[in-house]
């Protein structure tokens, strides 16, 4: 299925590239998030018809994310506390939208889809690195220290 970009994708491409993904792909995730359109003639048409519009949006929100990240590299850790065992293992886990919302209430916005666990969720007490991608191309790395309760 061919696309057109509106926005960039990350490992996919950057706005206006028009770009060949698989059918469910493009069907249930680029086209209704948004992110692109079938490329068809009028749909080429009306993209370069707008195409200085979509680039000044993508350029306000990747401002937006830089200025974002400047906030949080200021705020550094936050500190989850959790039920734990005497060996160090959690009852429960520290997942994304935990770290989100301890995140938010330290003073910074933030979604729980910006939140990078590629291992998963955290089941031991400890010093973690994690990574937030505000934007495609900005990413910014915490420390989150998960303490026992």
């Amino acid at each position: 299925m061919d696309v057109i970009l509106l926005e960039k994708v990350g490992r996919i491409g950057d706005i206006g590239d028009q770009v060949d993904v698989k059918s469910g792909f493009g069907r249930n995730y680029l086209i209704p998030q948004g992110k692109a359109v079938r490329a068809t003639p009028e749909n080429i048409e009306k993209f370069e018809a707008r195409r200085a519009e979509l680039e000044k949006a993508a350029a306000d929100k990747l401002t937006s994310a830089q200025g974002r990240a400047k906030l949080i590299e200021e705020i550094g850790s936050i500190t989850i506390t959790q039920l734990a065992s005497d060996e160090g293992r959690l009852f429960g886990s520290v997942g994304t939208r935990e770290i989100a919302e301890a995140m938010t209430a330290a003073g910074e916005e933030l979604e729980k889809s910006e939140v990078l666990l590629p291992e998963g969720a955290l089941r031991d007490i400890g010093e973690y690195d994690v990574d937030l991608q505000l934007h495609s191309d900005v990413t910014v790395t915490i420390q989150l220290i998960v303490a026992p309760e």
